[in-house]
């Protein structure tokens, strides 16, 4: 694995790591102070500021830093995260999203608000809580404060004399040097840290440089060479370091290690009376001669009686003591096992946590892509070799078929299977809203808050990578012109935050995202006479509320009074409809005034396969999605009634339903065809109601993969998508809501034929 495999690992890593902190900082800004959360935030800033430190990306780094200094206060109960903070450190998590895209991609960010921004969380980190209306350039830190140069004193008498300003902070005393703090710090690697690569020895280098130190290796826990574990940690090291840089100095140069250690440091007077106060039992001094480790041999002479006189003392000391050493060596026997047996319970702990723990790996998207299209084409040879037996047995009960039902059924596992994996929650997505928000919010002048549900609703990654543009375009629009300033919402009796709120859902087999402001609602007259003043519709037609709603789905089409850096040029909205009826979905629109606007998108799970039913119309092979069926029927001429000149309605359990012939619809036929020789499908779609598609026969129901018209052909009203059937030939995917709607009078180009497609 080269360099830029690793790097590009690291940028995916930092991808799951913006969206922890995201994630964390809203449940704290919701209100929520575990400190789980908190440390879970401090992790991810970690983790970026170590992987960025490692590749040299050394702006990433500068602002990680401020802001991890800044979440250790927090850590720490230092620093109260308010709605203020808060909002300082969204702002940052922000930046630091910024600052990865542009170390990975090669960008520039706003240096401007960058330094803003570390203004601002130095000045948090120094105490200093920023005001409800300061900007990004507002908060100072002390330090800088400190280094701002005095104001130059005015002369004081006539001669001219001008004070000058002195401090003898500057100066030390004599003695300072030999005042420098010292620090123990107790070193003690675990496992993991070697097995990422790490060196202790380095580490410790390291230390070294920031002043003079003693080290003393640990070897208690080294066991029996036939108890050893090659990959464990067993050494720790003690250290006495003089030092003038501070604990957070020393602490640094573990900071890349810090999760996979267990690290001490405290100032010596500290942990001597820690030491003291231990219950263990004191240490007893034991003569030693020092004069064999001497190599010079400079050794001063000491009389005989001194030399015996201080032999005999040492007897009767090691006499005295010898009791108090046998405790010692049982006591740290006793020690030594009862750690041994609390290591071999951690260490069953994790293992059992592991075996529960979800194991997950890293695959290129390519690969998954590939996957798909592989078990695409096996379903379509299967359902080939499905069409051959059919045809070629007619009795239906040879052990071939028996077998091709088990295939079907294994192959339709696979394909289950294999959508799994591309199904992803739509999390991401909606994460990204939360900054959008925020920054329109700031650049409008108000209080919003966004409300996210349904997160863990899965989708197909292809949809959801097609989803953040028109959610952003959406998100905008909300913003500026659904949700009100404060000034209005409180002449109209609401609160002064305005709220958004974004919602995911299942139904019937598609996606359902919903966007719900709270703000004063479309618009209508304002929107009609903004069509009318730009040629899109005539002055005087007349439309309905629904109608008027979707004017602003129009290309060019805005009701900003001038253009801005957030809307005005009436592409937003525009781009939403394209974009989701690029992905085979439909937008609709519920709006009151004085209360808010609805946005209901609805997607197709996947656009991979799909279960359909397969149909003929005027010769033509079509599949229906079996997701808007409601139920078959075989129409009874009692059951239908002529509605006006070309419509007909059906009777079903006493309510009547329009009957739509398809057929007539795609232009397949010229003439209505009779519904007694036909099949009624009863579908349902999105703001259509129920509606009664008349086909000719059902030839059955299949799993199809769906193929892009317009990607090898087209588009083409009405007509969704194709796929390939069991016999070789192309089948048409029918549009059902396009359909529905060209029945209550939506222009569906009727001009065009489809009678070569297929």
């Amino acid at each position: 694995m080269d360099m830029n495999e690793i790097k590009e690992i690291f940028f995916q890593e930092c991808e799951e790591q913006l969206a922890e902190l995201e994630s964390g900082l809203l449940k704290m800004n919701d209100g929520d102070r575990d400190p789980e959360t908190v440390n879970a935030v401090f992790r991810a800033v970690h983790s970026i500021k170590g992987g960025a430190g490692a590749f040299g990306l050394d702006d990433l780094v500068a602002f990680a830093h401020v802001f991890e200094t800044t979440l250790d206060c927090v850590r720490s109960n230092k620093l109260e995260p308010n709605q203020d903070v808060l909002k300082v450190m969204l702002k940052s998590a922000d930046v630091l999203a910024d600052l990865t895209n542009a170390a990975r991609d090669g960008g520039s960010v706003d240096e401007s608000r960058s330094r803003g921004l570390v203004k601002e969380l130095e000045a948090l980190a120094n105490g200093e809580m920023p005001s409800p209306s300061a900007s990004a350039e507002a908060p100072a830190p002390r330090a800088a404060a400190k280094a701002a140069p005095a104001p130059t004193p005015k002369p004081t008498d006539d001669s001219g004399f001008q004070p000058v300003p002195f401090s003898f902070d500057d100066f030390g005393g004599e003695g300072d040097a030999g005042d420098m703090p010292t620090y123990e710090v107790i070193f003690k690697p675990r496992y993991e840290l070697y097995s990422k690569g790490n060196d202790a020895t380095l580490l410790l280098r390291d230390l070294s440089r920031l002043g003079e130190m003693t080290i003393y290796c640990n070897t208690d826990d080294l066991p029996g060479l036939e108890e050893l574990d090659p990959e464990g940690a067993y050494f720790f090291w003690n250290v006495t370091i003089k030092t003038d840089k501070g604990e957070d100095a020393i602490r640094t140069v573990f900071e890349f290690a810090e999760w996979d250690c267990e690290l001490t440091v405290k100032p010596v007077e500290e942990a001597r009376a820690d030491a003291t106060s231990n219950d263990e039992l004191p240490m007893v001094p034991v003569p030693f001669d020092l004069s064999i480790l001497d190599e010079t041999g400079a050794t001063e002479e000491v009389s005989a009686s001194d030399a015996r006189a201080e032999e005999t003392a040492a007897a009767v000391a090691a006499a005295e003591t010898a009791s108090n050493v046998t405790q010692m060596v049982a006591a740290r026997v006793e020690k030594k096992e009862s750690a041994a047996a609390a290591a071999a319970a951690a260490s069953a702990a994790a293992q059992n946590n592991a075996a529960g723990a979800g194991q997950t790996i890293r695959v290129d998207l390519d690969r998954v892509d590939r996957l798909i299209n592989l078990v695409g084409e096996l379903v379509i040879n299967q359902a080939m070799l499905s069409q051959s037996v059919i045809e070629n047995d007619t009795t239906g009960t040879s052990s071939i078929n028996m077998g091709l039902e088990e295939l079907q059924q294994l192959t339709r596992e696979i394909q289950d299977s294999v959508m799994a994996i591309r199904a992803q929650p739509v999390k991401p997505v909606f994460q990204r809203m939360s900054r959008i928000v925020r920054e329109i919010a700031d650049m409008t002048g108000k209080s919003i808050r966004l409300i996210t549900e349904g997160e863990n609703t899965e989708v197909d990654k292809t949809v959801i990578d097609k989803l953040a543009e028109p959610l952003t375009h959406m998100i905008r629009n909300a913003v500026d012109h659904g949700i009100e300033t404060p000034e209005k919402r409180a002449a109209a009796g609401k609160n002064t935050e305005g709220t958004v709120r974004l919602t995911a859902k299942h139904r019937s087999g598609r996606i359902l995202i919903e966007l719900a402001d709270d703000g004063a609602g479309i618009n209508r007259e304002k929107v009609r006479q903004k069509a009318i003043d730009n040629d899109l519709i005539p002055a005087d037609s007349n439309l309905s509320d629904e109608e008027i709603d979707n004017l602003i789905f129009l290309p060019g089409f805005s009701t900003a009074d001038k253009i801005s850096d957030i809307s005005g040029r009436g592409v937003g909205m525009d781009v939403v409809k394209r974009s989701i009826q690029a992905l085979g979905g439909r937008i609709n629109i519920t709006s009151k005034p004085g209360h808010g606007s609805v946005f209901t998108m609805s997607l197709p799970l996947t656009l991979a396969v799909l279960d359909g039913m397969v149909v003929t119309v005027a010769g033509q092979t079509l599949v229906v999605p079996l997701t808007a069926i409601v139920e078959t029927l075989q129409p009874e001429a009692a059951a239908i009634h002529s509605f006006g000149a070309n419509h007909r309605l059906i009777s079903i359990r006493n309510s009547f339903c329009p009957l739509v012939d398809v057929g007539r619809i795609l232009n397949f036929r010229a003439t209505q065809a009779n519904p007694v020789e036909g099949v009624a499908l009863l579908v349902e779609s999105e703001g259509g109601g129920q509606r009664a598609l008349m086909v000719d026969a059902i030839q059955g129901q299949r799993q199809v993969v769906i193929k892009s018209l317009e990607a090898n052909y087209t588009h083409v009203p009405g007509i969704a998508a194709a796929t390939i059937l069991g016999d070789g030939r192309v089948a048409l995917i029918l549009d059902v809501d396009a359909v529905v709607g060209a029945s209550r009078g939506q222009s569906l180009k009727a001009e065009m034929s489809l009678a070569a497609v297929g």
